[in-house]
C-alpha cells in the first residue's frame, strides 16, 4: 500500500477541517483549517517517511548545513540533518532578549549553503524571518523546505520576493482530493475561497 502523506495527516489529527466552526489563528485570522504536526513525532512509521521526503527535497540543493526553524521545526530539522550527515542549527523566529540574544544557535553559518526546514507554511513570514536571521549570520539559503503547505496567494508571493524556493511534500490541494468524502461541496467551496482570499474569508466570519 502506498503511503500518502495527506491520508496521514488527516487519519491522525494532525490536520483538521472544520469550515462551519472556524479556527482563530494566532495572528487573528480565522481559518476553516488547523494544522498541528507535533503529535506526527509520535507515529515511527509516518515520522521515517516524513524525514526521508523532507531529507530527499533537501538533498536536490547539495546543503552544508541544515537549519530547523524553533520550535516546530527542529525536530525534523535534526532527523534530516542526522539522515544527510551535515551540521545543524536552529533559528528563532527573534533574536534572544536575553544571554547572548542570539538568534540562531549552533555552529557559524557564514559561507555555509543552507537548507531551511520548516514543519508548515502559512503566511511565510515566521520562515522569512528566520531566512533574514540566517542571511545576516552570512549563509546562504538554498531553500525552505516543508511538509505542508497553505499555498496562500500572499505566501507564495513573499517567498518569490525574497528569491527563496519553497518546497513542501504535501499541500491544501491534495489534501482537499483527499477529504472530498468527508465534506460537502459547500464545504469544500469554503475552504477553496479561504485559500484564494483569508483575509476576506476571515472577515466574513464576524
Amino acid at each position: 500500500m502506498t503511503w500518502n502523506l495527506e491520508e496521514q495527516l488527516l487519519a491522525l489529527g494532525a490536520v483538521k477541517l472544520n469550515p462551519l466552526n472556524p479556527f482563530q489563528w494566532s495572528s487573528g485570522l480565522k481559518a476553516p483549517i488547523y494544522c498541528d504536526h507535533r503529535n506526527l513525532l509520535g507515529y515511527p512509521e509516518s515520522r521515517n517517511q516524513i524525514a526521508l521526503g523532507l531529507g530527499h527535497l533537501a538533498s536536490q540543493f547539495n546543503p552544508s548545513l541544515i537549519a530547523g526553524t524553533s520550535t516546530a521545526g527542529i525536530p525534523w530539522g535534526v532527523l534530516v540533518a542526522h539522515q544527510l550527515s551535515l551540521p545543524f542549527v536552529y533559528v528563532r523566529p527573534e533574536p534572544k532578549s536575553h544571554g547572548l540574544g542570539r538568534q540562531v544557535e549552533g555552529i557559524s553559518c557564514k559561507e555555509q549553503n543552507i537548507v531551511l526546514i520548516e514543519d508548515l507554511v502559512s503566511t511565510g513570514g515566521s520562515s522569512l524571518r528566520c531566512v533574514e536571521a540566517l542571511r545576516r549570520e552570512g549563509g546562504q539559503v538554498l531553500s525552505v523546505v516543508a511538509i505542508f503547505n497553505y499555498g496562500l496567494p500572499a505566501s507564495q508571493m513573499a517567498f518569490e520576493n525574497e528569491k527563496v524556493i519553497l518546497k513542501t511534500l504535501g499541500n491544501l490541494e491534495n489534501l482537499l482530493k483527499k477529504a472530498m468524502g468527508t465534506f460537502s461541496p459547500e464545504a469544500l467551496a469554503s475552504l477553496q475561497s479561504w485559500q484564494q482570499d483569508p483575509q476576506a474569508w476571515s472577515a466574513r466570519q464576524g
